[in-house]
């Protein structure tokens, strides 16, 4: 009898939960306000309005800022242009075997046209273009396409192997023309974007920084002033851009240190400031006019000196031209030079820059050591004769 009503009990007890559930149910969906959360009192809007109650947005990772620099590309990039240089080779063949039979060892050739690649870049609304000198050297026809995809046979303005620049002239009507910078303003640790057609990619951008500037002795060019960089500058960056974070031309991407050393991450680029100079002449002159005096310099240390038989280490003359100035003024090898026209000189580079410098018909005089004795020499200067 218990369990019976023990039964019934239970049987009515969950009859009323399904009930009550059901009919609580059926409130809610009636008015469904019933399940909102009641509102707090107001707090006051602090001083200052609804404005300054707004609260602060919090940023995200979507909305934060991002270090870029496509400005820059998107500045400099269309003046930046691939070069195709062709050239004429002739290749020496071996030997036939039926001509080695019959004891023909003649020398064989066959010459075949090879295309490299480069790049350059538009400094003006004429159509000029600055490359490297080793882009163009020998190139039998020099093509020029540029970023929006035109392409055309170049002009070779001139010239200038001492600094491994040249000028072509390209007649394309519009083209975007690069913004030039100050060179001469860069610091070791900049930021600096190297844009050219690397391997044949077509335009490419590497980033990279200042490595160094005024680095020179590298064997790349008889006058060399280079900034020194970890921006990549592969095969076909020659005669490049190289531009600070404003977009702005700093230097000629020139060269890279030998892989096969061992070492990654140093290129060369000629600076900017430099490569105004050697411009302004080849479009005024056709070339660029230095001075000389006809001498060969080497730069000795003390150990080399003394095995010489020299006073002291320094820039020594190796070498004098028959009929040139340096002869005519008694110059001889073996003379240690000092000073250029009133300027100290420490390294050969120093030397030869100062004797450049000079207009051909000017005289200047140098400081040298023979023996014991400190002398000074006056010297006509003629004009130099480039070394490509």
């Amino acid at each position: 009898m218990t369990q019976q009503r023990l039964g019934r009990a239970v049987v009515f007890l969950s009859g009323s939960i399904v009930g009550g559930l059901a009919l609580a149910f059926l409130i809610v969906f009636a008015r469904p306000g019933l399940l909102r959360t009641p509102p707090t009192a107001a707090t006051p809007p602090p001083a200052g309005g609804a404005a300054a109650a707004a609260a602060p947005a919090v940023a995200t990772p979507s909305s934060a800022a991002v270090a870029s620099y496509a400005d820059a590309v998107a500045r400099a990039a269309p003046a930046v242009a691939n070069i195709y240089s062709e050239r004429l080779v002739k290749e020496r063949l071996p030997p036939a075997t039926l001509g080695e039979l019959f004891g023909d060892v003649s020398p064989r050739y066959r010459e075949r046209i090879e295309q490299t690649l480069g790049s350059g870049v538009v400094v003006d609304l004429a159509g000029h273009i600055v490359t490297n000198h080793h882009v163009i050297d020998n190139a039998e026809r020099v093509s020029v396409q540029l970023a929006d995809g035109r392409q055309t046979v170049a002009r070779i303005v001139g010239r200038d192997p001492d600094t491994d620049l040249a000028v072509l002239k390209v007649d394309l009507g519009r083209m975007a023309v690069m913004p030039l910078g100050r060179s001469d303003q860069l610091r070791v640790g900049d930021v600096v974007l190297a844009i050219g057609n690397p391997v044949g990619l077509t335009q490419s951008v590497t980033q990279g920084i200042v490595s160094g500037t005024g680095r020179g002795q590298l064997g790349v060019a008889t006058f060399e002033n280079f900034i020194q960089t970890d921006a990549p500058i592969n095969f076909g960056n020659s005669g490049g851009a190289l531009v600070n974070s404003n977009g702005e031309l700093v230097g000629i991407n020139t060269a890279v240190l030998a892989k096969s050393l061992g070492v990654e991450g140093i290129g060369f680029a000629i600076p900017v400031n430099l490569v105004r100079g050697v411009m302004q002449e080849i479009l005024e002159h056709g070339r660029v006019i230095r001075g000389s005096i006809g001498v060969a310099l080497a730069e000795v240390d003390e150990r080399e000196a003394r095995a010489l038989g020299l006073a002291r280490a320094g820039v020594v003359i190796t070498n004098l031209i028959a009929g040139s100035p340096a002869v005519a003024a008694g110059l001889l090898p073996g003379d240690i030079v000092t000073g250029v026209a009133g300027n100290a000189v420490h390294n050969q580079q120093e030397a030869l820059t100062r004797i450049a410098a000079s207009k051909p018909g000017d005289t200047i005089a140098l400081a040298i050591v023979r023996g014991n004795s400190e002398i000074a020499v006056s010297v006509k200067v003629t004009e130099r004769r480039a070394t490509g």
